[in-house]
């Protein structure tokens, strides 16, 4: 075993020597092959009687019609159309060029093009330090901590504007929440428990309603059925309430339940204005239950306490919350950014700041500013109205347009509320880019900003919404080539077909230029080299 464990890494070498190596040679061989094509054109010119052929070549072409030429240019601009509008299409809907999507997957590992490991998977921290890039397995989608109620809010959206505000992958992602926090042990499921299970799973919102009032039959105090009622079927929040305090009188024990149930009356008690009892029953939940710091209750209490101006208490709990050892989000950061605003944006003025300089006080404002938006870069636009809002999905990814939704969705309004705080955000939030220049490859004060943002939000995002993309990618080259492709051509054809004998004149001028340094280079051949040299050359 020794023996072969030792004689791996030689092998291991010699083979990346000769990738490396046909890598390199694949740079010449364009050269190579080009320069042995014109030397196989000059031996076979006279035996295969080229000449010839090009002479009847050009009579065959001389003798085609104007409308042969109309025809081939307008067919041209055509196809290569129906390519642009394919491009831009798949363009706009997954974020990359088809062609050089695979190029990239089918024709560079025939190229022999390899990325190197080391070159792309370390990147520099803050300190300098060599730090591993986030991948597309880390970003990870979160549940929304303030996800509205499917028949209460969701619905009615429905109703009033036909269109549907949750994906199916949101959906399915709650679906399977829902199947961990109160299916528990699968081995010991109870019948009612059983019909839970499955209804969780049903893609038909009808069919899930169904399930539960099926499982209150077998029990009526089936817990998990009543917060399905209270979550799809109730039209208001009220109705809502009143299922889940009873499905809380059948938790017993369940701690999953528990959490959930009274994370989602006090959400209730919020949205219908008994805010100070929505902050008590949070507290509450969390005292009574410290180790579920990743359901994110923090977040709820933080929106409640901003809707009672309570500030100092807000300032409380990002003391506890905003740890450097603790996961950030955008409502820790902006939350921040916001109080530090609040402090100094009604005074501020960008025309006397720009004379005196900024303020100790106005100084911390703008770095906590430009710390939530290298966090989240999508935020801004939302707070500033430069994008349409809409309701925000069940779940987010932390970073992408996903959250930046949903945490615009409740906190517009703390920021309006707080004078001249969206002014100062206006004045201050793109500075944020000249920090971090390279934001894929290395951040400020975070990791560098993954790069699977886009795809993760464009499952949880409904289509409608025009995702947000960041940093900004530019057109492919492939679809600039074909809209340049396609405009030429079809010019071509224009003008071949109101000007035929100009175009004519000018096509064999083109093609008599093109060809001009091939007959100089024939003429050189012929004259560097014997006349006999073919007949010579079959001797040989």
């Amino acid at each position: 075993m020794e023996d072969t464990i030792g004689s791996n890494p030689p092998s291991l070498g010699f083979l990346e020597k000769l990738k490396s190596w046909l890598s390199w040679s694949w740079t010449y061989v364009c050269f190579v092959w080009f320069g042995m094509v014109l030397i196989m054109v000059y031996v076979v010119w006279s035996p295969l009687k080229l000449q010839e052929t090009l002479t009847s070549a050009s009579v065959f072409l001389n003798t085609l019609t104007p409308k042969f030429y109309v025809a081939l240019t307008g067919t041209s601009s055509l196809i290569s159309g129906l390519i642009l509008i394919f491009e831009w299409w798949y363009f706009r809907k997954y974020g990359t060029s088809f062609i050089e999507q695979v190029s990239v997957s089918h024709l560079r590992p025939l190229l022999g093009g390899v990325e190197s490991s080391s070159s792309t998977g370390l990147f520099s921290s803050i300190n300098g330090e060599a730090e591993p890039r986030p991948s597309v397995s880390d970003c990870k989608v979160w549940r929304n901590p303030l996800n509205l109620f499917r028949g209460a809010e969701y619905n009615r959206y429905t109703w009033v504007t036909g269109k549907e505000p949750l994906t199916y992958y949101d959906m399915n992602l709650s679906a399977q929440d829902h199947q961990t926090f109160f299916t528990g042990d699968t081995q010991q499921l109870k019948p009612e428990d059983a019909v839970m299970q499955k209804a969780w799973r049903e893609r038909n919102p009808q069919a899930r309603i169904r399930a539960a009032y099926q499982a209150i039959e077998m029990n009526h105090e089936c817990a998990a059925a009543y917060v399905l009622l209270a979550e799809e079927e109730a039209t208001t929040i009220t109705e809502a309430e009143r299922l889940f305090r009873k499905a809380l009188s059948f938790a017993g024990k369940d701690i999953n339940l528990l959490v959930y149930i009274k994370r989602r009356l006090a959400m209730c008690a919020r949205k219908l204005g008994r805010i100070k009892e929505a902050v008590k029953m949070m507290r509450d939940l969390m005292k009574e239950f410290p180790l579920l710091g990743m359901l994110n209750i923090h977040e709820n209490l933080l929106e409640a306490l901003l809707e009672l101006q309570a500030y100092a208490d807000v300032q409380a709990v990002l003391a506890k919350y905003d740890d450097i050892s603790l996961p950030k989000s955008a409502t820790i950061c902006y939350t921040s950014a916001l109080l530090k605003a609040r402090a100094v944006s009604d005074k501020f003025s960008p025309e006397a700041a720009s004379r005196r300089g900024l303020s100790t006080a106005e100084m911390n404002a703008v770095e906590a500013i430009h710390r939530a938006v290298e966090f989240n870069p999508h935020v801004p636009k939302y707070l500033l109205e430069m994008k349409s809002l809409i309701l925000p999905p069940e779940h987010i990814l932390k970073r992408g347009d996903s959250e930046a939704v949903a945490y615009a969705f409740f906190h517009l309004q703390h920021w309006k509320r707080a004078e001249g705080a969206l002014n100062l955000l206006h004045c201050t939030w793109e500075g944020t880019f000249r920090i971090i220049p390279y934001p894929l490859e290395k951040g400020h004060l975070f990791y560098p900003y993954p790069g699977c943002t886009e795809t993760a939000d464009r499952e949880l995002l409904p289509s409608f919404h025009e995702v947000s993309v960041y940093p900004k990618k530019e057109l492919p080259f492939f679809i600039l080539f074909t809209a340049g492709l396609c405009s030429f051509t079809a010019m071509l054809a224009m003008l071949t077909h109101q000007f035929p004998e100009l175009m004519g004149v000018f096509a064999k001028a083109f093609f008599s230029t093109l060809f001009a340094p091939l007959g100089f280079f024939a003429d050189k051949m012929e004259n560097f080299m014997p006349s006999s040299f073919w007949h010579q050359l079959t001797r040989i």
